[in-house]
């Protein structure tokens, strides 16, 4: 096996760095799943996970602490414990012999490391020289609804704005929504002592409660997170001429991530026609019936691979201008289903 590069074979070694967090439970699950090839399985976390195991396949695996000599006989490594670590620890891995699919931010706009999404830029994969970026989850399920649009029309503009879950922060944040929803239930006086605590602490108070800001305030006023969807879009879309504006938001939802997105293109596109392209595209699943009140909602998507779009309607204050929703389960299809599919086509080349 020489380094950086996956060769054809009936299984796979695997390592799943950062395996006890929200996403990398989840890629456990869909590894299960999706029955990938796997020879062997190796957990692998911080010192935080000491003595911890993790069920695959019917087997209990003992958590590996993380540490230099993880990637030893290791082909694939599924990265996704922070932006710190995958600094550190993915060009080990590489120098290990192993391929990283990371899905932190760190590397996915370094010039020579593929930003991918399958559904939209698969043919990136083969450039890769060891490390493969996942890009942040809300530009992934935005990018599969827009890509079928720019390839008949040319998109011009988007503008979108994001209602993410709080699984998106991590499952200590989901915990938190939890504990705040239970002690405003018990008593609503609790609310409005939370909103005094929120505005001279700034603490984040999900419960009930909406935060226009993920990830920290750049210049210019824009947060990381929406600097994020701006720049992965252009890279993966490969026309960085797209003009691309966002605004991101917390909502008190436990999973999925909701977005509304307007864009302008070149071509003039009806709704009808905008439906009828997204229908045949992979990973979508349209659901856009109002007379039956039939639209994506968070609550429906957690769970499923899908990206569902709807409410496609035309923008009637620009010529060549459309509206639409988009919701998909950040944890899946933003993250670990995003991650294992650049893997399995990785083992397939």
């Amino acid at each position: 096996m020489t380094a950086g590069k996956v060769e054809r074979m009936e299984k796979v070694n695997i390592a799943i760095v950062g395996v006890t967090g929200a996403v990398g439970q989840e890629m456990l699950r869909i590894l299960k799943e999706r029955k990938f090839p796997v020879a062997e399985l190796r957990p692998l976390a911080s010192e935080r996970s000491q003595g911890r195991s993790v069920r695959f396949n019917g087997k209990e695996i003992l958590v590996t602490i993380l540490n230099k000599d993880s990637f030893r006989g290791i082909q694939i490594a599924l990265f996704s414990a922070g932006a710190v670590v995958s600094k550190e620890y993915a060009p080990i891995a590489v120098k290990s012999g192993a391929v990283v699919v990371d899905n932190t931010s760190h590397f996915r706009m370094d010039p020579d490391v593929p930003l991918v999404v399958p559904e939209v830029n698969s043919h990136k994969i083969k450039e890769h020289k060891g490390i493969i970026a996942n890009p942040n989850c809300s530009t992934i399920q935005m990018v599969v609804a827009l890509k079928p649009l720019h390839d008949a029309a040319r998109i011009k503009r988007i503008i979108v704005s994001t209602y993410q879950s709080v699984s998106g922060a991590g499952a200590q944040k989901i915990q938190k929504l939890v504990d705040q929803s239970k002690e405003a239930l018990r008593d609503f006086s609790v609310l409005a002592q939370s909103w005094k605590r929120y505005r001279s602490k700034e603490a984040s108070h999900f419960a009930f409660n909406l935060i226009p800001q993920i990830d920290v305030f750049v210049e210019g006023g824009y947060t990381k997170e929406e600097i994020k969807m701006i720049k992965e879009t252009q890279k993966i879309m490969g026309d960085d001429a797209i003009k691309v504006t966002a605004t991101c938001v917390r909502v008190p939802v436990f999973c999925a991530h909701s977005e509304s997105v307007n864009i302008e293109t070149e071509k003039k596109l009806t709704a009808n026609e905008a439906r009828r392209l997204l229908s045949q595209a992979p990973g979508v699943k349209i659901i856009d019936d109002p007379t039956r009140l039939l639209y994506p909602m968070p609550i429906n998507a957690a769970g499923e691979d899908a990206v569902f779009i709807g409410r496609i309607r035309e923008d009637h204050t620009i010529p060549n201008g459309l509206n639409f929703w988009i919701v998909s389960d950040n944890l899946r299809k933003g993250a670990a289903l995003n991650a294992v599919q650049i893997a399995e086509i990785l083992i397939k080349q």
